[in-house]
């Protein structure tokens, strides 16, 4: 099943544009799944930015 996704606006640069429709052309992948997945890209960067638990995973990244 689905998730529900809500919906937003962004501003992408005129070349960042270009390169996603190209990619889409190629993959039939829709340009706003690549969008999302680069948003997942920058949250698990930044994810010790997040508020929140930290998991056994991230304990042991810390030593």
């Amino acid at each position: 099943m689905a998730r529900k996704k809500i919906s937003t606006t962004i501003y992408i640069t005129p070349e960042q544009n270009e390169r996603l429709k190209v990619l889409n052309d190629r993959t039939k992948v829709p340009v706003a799944e690549y969008i999302r997945q680069g948003i997942d890209l920058v949250l698990d960067k930044y994810k010790g930015a997040l508020p929140g638990q930290l998991s056994l995973d991230d304990v042991g990244e810390r030593k």
